[in-house]
């Protein structure tokens, strides 16, 4: 009877079609999915794996900055004298800072200027200039370089003046130094120029040398005070065979002696000790 069917038969035929169709979808997707993790697992397995990197002990090390040793300084052997032609620059320190350029010639005559160090193509000379004991370097290129045999040295306890030719004393002879108001300059000096004596009483030269007064900055208004080494100036007597204390700085010689040092070329050393 028809009021006897029951819902049960229906379900025989199995579920509404909307049902049907919304179980097809849900089994698509899970497909689609399936196939879309199998792809990606399948394309990472085929990926070429990057390397590890190395241990850092094989890494290649970085590359560093090289700083080049500086050249050595070396002292220049004694009596190497540089002549200098033109005005020629001048530095602070070999490839450093510029200083003063350097004048050719000083009170109008030829540099000839002691070398006292050297390194890589540069060299260290003594200046005529103050203060006592000044320094610069130049550039060895173009510089005529000689060697000068003799050395001065002037004693000042014994109040003698000594000159070595290849370290053999070839004169000793008692001189008139500096007093204690105006004492010869301490220091390491060089023979700047042979002048014309004045007159007679000063001998048949002047040796110009490159010390200056440390008490005396103005001598008879000639705007410095430059020692030099002549003749006795009338004090023979006083200077006698032992020396004395007697001149403004000025180092006085018997004419005799005085004639001994002419061979003595320019750039010679001087060494002033006490």
């Amino acid at each position: 009877m028809l009021d006897g069917v029951s819902d049960g038969g229906r379900g025989a035929e199995g579920p509404p079609r909307s049902s049907r169709w919304s179980s097809r979808k849900r089994l698509t997707a899970a497909a689609i999915t399936a196939v879309l993790v199998v792809g990606v697992v399948v394309f990472t397995q085929h990926q070429t794996p990057k390397p590890p990197p190395p241990p850092a002990a094989l890494q290649p090390p970085k590359p560093r900055p090289v700083t080049l040793p500086a050249a050595p300084v070396t002292t220049a052997p004694v009596g190497l004298v540089a002549a200098l032609r033109a005005t020629t620059p001048s530095f602070v320190s070999p490839g450093g800072l510029a200083g003063k350029p350097i004048l050719a010639t000083w009170h109008g005559s030829a540099l000839f200027l002691p070398v006292v160090a050297i390194r890589s193509g540069d060299l260290e000379v003594r200046l005529p200039t103050r203060p006592n004991g000044s320094t610069a370097w130049i550039a060895e290129a173009g510089i005529h370089l000689s060697r000068t045999p003799y050395r001065i040295v002037i004693d000042l306890a014994t109040r003698h003046l000594l000159l070595y030719r290849d370290g053999v004393v070839v004169v000793d002879a008692p001189a008139g130094v500096g007093t204690a108001t105006d004492p010869t300059p301490i220091g390491h000096f060089f023979v700047a120029s042979f002048a014309t004596a004045p007159s007679s009483a000063w001998g048949p030269f002047v040796i110009v040398t490159s010390a200056h007064s440390n008490a005396i900055t103005d001598w008879e208004e000639s705007g410095d005070a430059v020692v030099a080494i002549h003749g006795p100036l009338g004090e023979d007597a006083a200077i006698g065979t032992s020396g004395a204390q007697i001149s403004h700085g000025c180092v006085r010689l018997h004419l005799s002696a005085l004639s001994e040092l002419r061979v003595v070329p320019d750039g010679s050393p001087i060494d002033v000790i006490a």
